[in-house]
Formats: structure tokens, sequence, C-alpha cells
């Protein structure tokens, strides 16, 4: 069986600057493990992935039923906002338009939250996440999303550093007006532009 196409999304960057490694960052050959509080507890058979708020229709996905959505495998670079990046991670999942797509966006939607097993949220506004590389992701290089790395699903967020990246993510709200999340709400930027260094507001 023929593996599926990997999409290289890495020159994303020339959109934001002139060089892949933004400034201030260095590039690392391991995945260091930074989170909020401890990896949560998850139930395939409980789990469930909800979207609501400013949508056409709400869903209420299972874990099955999220990983039948059409995906794509994406190698991508990470960002972290503690100034180390990765290069050429490859992750494979749901991208963002196409969730965006099934459930359809409302015309008075401008805002996007994130919400996570642990109570984690972020937020980024709508034409920042309804972009094909936000990636809800289950696979990291071939192999199931480590837990610590924020397994089952998390987000990634190529062109933002990686706090917009919700681990162990379970739903969105589509939002009429802009909110804040968790770390945004504590000084971190709102727009988290990494070729900006727009770490904190």
């Amino acid at each position: 069986m023929s593996q599926p196409a990997v999409r290289d999304v890495t020159g994303l960057y020339r959109e934001f600057g002139d060089e892949r490694l933004p400034p201030g960052q260095r590039e690392v050959e391991r995945f260091p493990v930074l989170s909020m509080g401890e990896t949560p507890d998850w139930n395939p058979e409980t789990w469930t992935f909800d979207v609501g708020g400013a949508v056409e229709t709400a869903r209420s996905f299972t874990w099955d039923e999220f990983r039948d959505l059409p995906r794509e495998t994406q190698r991508q670079d990470f960002h972290c906002v503690t100034g180390w990046s990765k290069f050429d991670c490859e992750f494979t999942g749901v991208t963002a338009t196409t969730l965006l797509d099934t459930v359809g966006v409302a015309s008075d939607a401008v805002h996007v939250m994130f919400h996570a097993i642990d109570g984690y949220t972020t937020d980024l506004p709508l034409d920042a996440a309804a972009r094909d590389e936000v990636l809800f992701a289950w696979s990291y290089d071939g192999d199931d999303l480590p837990r610590e790395h924020g397994g089952p699903l998390r987000v990634v967020t190529p062109h933002k550093y990686a706090y917009k990246g919700a681990k162990w993510v379970d739903g969105v709200t589509l939002l009429t007006e802009p909110e804040r999340g968790y770390w945004e709400q504590r000084g971190y930027s709102v727009t988290a532009n990494p070729w900006a260094e727009e770490r904190y507001s």
C-alpha cells in the first residue's frame, strides 16, 4: 500500500519574513515537551470533538468520526515561544479549512476559540485559523501523536508560536467577537507572529 503524499508547507515563512528560522529562535533536533500542567486522561469511547458557536451546523464528532474526515500529511516547522524551533515535522490530520467547511461558518464569525481536555484555551482570528496549514493532528512522523505532545489530537500552527496550537484539543467555538485564551489572558501576544517576535503583549 502506497504512503499518502506529504504536502510541504515549510516555505510559508516567506509570507512573514525572509528567513525560515524566525529571529530569536534556535533550531533543535529533539522535540521538547512543554505543557500548562499534567497530561490529562482520555477515553476514546467517550471522547468527542465539539464544534459550535457561529456555525451553520453545530457538530459533535466521535473519535472515529473525526478520523473519517478527509486527512492529509504535511511537513511543517514548529516554533515555540520559549525560543526553539524544530524543522520538518510531519503531522497527519484534518485541516482547519476542511473542518470549517464541514460545519459551515456563519457570516458574523470573526474569531475562533480552541478548547482542550485539560481546560486549556487559545484563540485566533478567523482568517488566521482558517488556513490549510492549521492542522488538527493525530500523527507525528508516521506514528500516533505521543500523549505528552498532545495526543490523541492537537492543533499545529506553523505560522504562529506553538501556544496557539492547543494540545489535547477537543473542540472549537466560532465567535462573533474576540475573546482571549489561557496564555493570552496572562500577557502573551494575541497575534503570536514568530517573524515579528510577537511573544508578549
